[in-house]
């Protein structure tokens, strides 16, 4: 049997490999470690040293009071449910007219989705608050649910991807039958883009859960707190309760990592698939 030679190529990808390896996992570590410290402990000990007892839950307890997570939760999913549902269908409606129907502002409809995605978010919060305000969504749930209903560029071009795979011969089929083009849509082109749907959802998903900017200056009223916002019960301009604020950010964490663990496949093989058709 031949022995494998030493390559440095692969030593220093390797060693790359683990730093980022290493990069990756020593916040959560952190986190683990010092939300099972009381206070005392927390304040007399390194952030790196051992908790004295791993069975020491009155951190989260303490966080699942203060905080209120149950309603964070609550207002949370809501706000996924209802956005991912109108976002979806947003987004194959109008991946439908851009991949089925020829008309003269295709292109420039096609260019400022892709203009948009360039500005800053940021710069655009004057005006988008001043609609909010308008439109009465201002400290209401709403306002998060609108403003997650938009179509991102990496959802539209992943639905067109998978909608050139579909034959147009099914909805000519469909019209000599006499059906409507929202009846076509609705039983030939919207079941067809399952796939798709189903990874455009998992990243909405996650992207909302994770989302602080928008309910924090939205939705400031304490009944609408979601998960991300609910982190700052336990920050103010003087001080920071360390080992309250890893234990709930921790108790936010795990949720959507166990969601993305059990459904990254998806998201992979929407976004490869797509890529591929």
């Amino acid at each position: 049997m031949k022995t494998a030679r030493f390559s440095p190529y692969l030593a220093v990808k390797h060693l790359i490999l683990w730093v980022a390896v290493a990069v990756i996992v020593f916040p959560p570590y952190i986190l683990v470690l010092n939300a099972f410290k009381s206070k005392e402990e927390f304040s007399q000990t390194s952030v790196f040293k051992l908790p004295h007892d791993f069975l020491n839950f009155e951190n989260f307890s303490s966080v699942i009071t203060r905080a209120h997570l149950d309603r964070a939760y609550l207002n949370t999913l809501i706000i996924i449910v209802v956005a991912v549902i109108g976002n979806v269908a947003l987004g194959t409606m109008v991946a439908y007219i851009l991949g089925r129907f020829e008309f003269k502002l295709k292109k420039l409809v096609m260019g400022a989705y892709i203009a948009v995605s360039f500005i800053p978010t940021i710069t655009t919060q004057v005006a988008t608050f001043t609609v909010v305000k308008n439109l009465h969504l201002y400290n209401t749930i709403w306002a998060a649910i609108v403003l997650h209903l938009s179509t991102s560029v990496l959802q539209l071009f992943i639905y067109l991807q998978f909608l050139r795979n579909i034959p147009r011969e099914l909805d000519e089929a469909a019209m000599m039958e006499g059906a409507s083009l929202f009846r076509i849509y609705r039983t030939i082109i919207f079941p067809l883009l399952t796939p798709a749907t189903a990874t455009i959802v998992i990243i909405k998903t996650i992207d909302i859960y994770n989302d602080m900017f928008i309910p924090y200056l939205y939705m400031p009223a304490q009944k609408l707190m979601v998960v991300s916002t609910s982190l700052m019960n336990f920050s103010s301009e003087r001080s920071t309760e360390w080992e309250l604020m890893s234990a709930a950010i921790l108790m936010i964490m795990v949720p959507i990592v166990v969601i993305y663990l059990f459904f990254q496949k998806y998201v992979f093989a929407g976004i490869v698939n797509g890529a591929v058709k």
